[in-house]
């Protein structure tokens, strides 16, 4: 997959800014609008930056834009909205900073809509118009969801793309064209060195999770699939936390950016959740965790789930066996299991009908939308100490 030469090439001219603010904004007060931003815990850098809105009426959105969010009953947008939008529906490149669930999906979806609309329309073959990256299935799925509740009204298409899955259903919808592809950079990469897609067309780029994508490896993948988009893009880039790599990846591909942040710039502990670590001897671990899971299920309360991350698949098979044997209701999962196997223990767990699971690093992507009470690390492994940190600190 060769870097297209963007310097000799005549490309299209398109509009990415459709932000004109009302009125009410332009009327506030420079003493209101910091008001309001120290209020929410908003920060921000960068040159002119657009005022807050405090009402989704101030968003100079379309009204089948409108229609979408009074039918799904929002009364007043998050913090990372009120500020994002503004910023987002300008046509300006935002590197946004917050938590899991501040409603950042929302924050790039609706102007994705806007910015799409008001391009030429995709043709059999042409590849999207907004790509939005993500590390994990679970979290493009989760996208995908709000990209149909919002994109269809508008008419706006858009497939998801992940690995593990046929890519047979995947390559058709890329050939008869969608507007949004929402993809994890592997099973993308793979399409596009088969030519199955390209990202010409591609002027609204989304990095979603920037740090867990780096976190996992992707760093690579993403510069190779960002080099192969037009450099007059928009892109946005969400993290929940500013590690150093996330920032040079921002310098690298965003230019001039604007910044958002929602809460404070620091990694801290989430103090609701109770860290206790002992240290043993390998021979020690099996009648630990025993004596932990008497522990856990004499004082859990009703539905709530343990899941215990080991090192490799045999040793994953062993404890869910010896699990099972003392009568405790245990699945697991590693990468030598389909994933239809993997979806089917993830059901399961996810139902309450087995309330502990066992996996190898592969569970690890998108369970922390399950909120588990407990969570064992059986083994040290970096992989792992790295993903929770994610979890602890978000």
């Amino acid at each position: 997959m060769r870097r297209p030469n963007w310097d000799s090439m005549s490309l299209q001219p398109f509009n990415k800014d459709f932000y004109n603010p009302p009125p009410a904004i332009l009327n506030r007060s420079p003493y209101e609008v910091e008001a309001y931003r120290n209020k929410h815990e908003i920060t921000i850098s960068g040159v002119d930056v657009p005022h807050p809105i405090e009402k989704f009426d101030e968003a100079n959105f379309p009204d089948y834009v409108m229609q979408s969010i009074s039918n799904m009953g929002y009364k007043d947008p998050t913090p990372i909205q009120a500020q994002g939008w503004p910023i987002a529906m300008s046509g300006k490149n935002l590197v946004g900073i917050a938590q899991t669930g501040s409603g950042k999906t929302l924050a790039y979806i609706l102007p994705a809509i806007v910015h799409i609309n008001n391009q030429q329309p995709v043709r059999r073959g042409d590849g999207p118009i907004a790509l939005v990256l993500a590390p994990t299935r679970e979290l493009a799925q989760q996208i995908q969801q709000v990209a149909s509740d919002f994109g269809n009204a508008a008419y706006v298409r858009n497939t998801c793309i992940f690995g593990g899955a046929p890519k047979r259903e995947q390559a058709r919808d890329l050939e008869r064209g969608v507007e949004i592809v929402i993809a994890t950079p592997g099973r993308l990469i793979d399409f596009l060195e088969k030519g199955t897609t390209n990202l010409q067309r591609c002027t609204y780029l989304v990095l979603d999770e920037a740090d867990r994508m780096l976190d996992m490896g992707f760093e690579p993948q993403i510069r190779k699939i960002i080099e192969q988009i037009r450099p007059d893009r928009q892109t946005l880039m969400w993290s929940a936390t500013w590690p150093k790599e996330v920032k040079k990846l921002a310098e690298d591909y965003l230019g001039d950016y604007m910044q958002i942040n929602i809460g404070s710039m620091q990694l801290s502990a989430n103090h609701n959740i109770l860290q206790i670590i002992d240290v043993c001897q390998e021979h020690e671990k099996e009648n630990k965790l025993n004596t932990l899971l008497q522990e856990i299920g004499e004082s859990q309360d009703p539905g709530s789930k343990t899941i215990i991350f080991v090192e490799t698949k045999r040793k994953v098979e062993n404890i869910t066996r010896n699990i099972r044997r003392y009568g405790w209701p245990a699945v697991c999962m590693h990468g030598d299991k389909t994933q239809q196997e993997r979806d089917d223990v993830l059901n399961q767990f996810k139902q309450g009908r087995a309330t502990i699971l066992v996996a190898t690093d592969v569970a690890a992507r998108g369970l922390e939308a399950l909120a588990e009470s407990y969570c064992v690390l059986f083994d040290y492994c970096p992989k792992f100490m790295g993903m929770l940190l994610h979890w602890i600190c978000t």
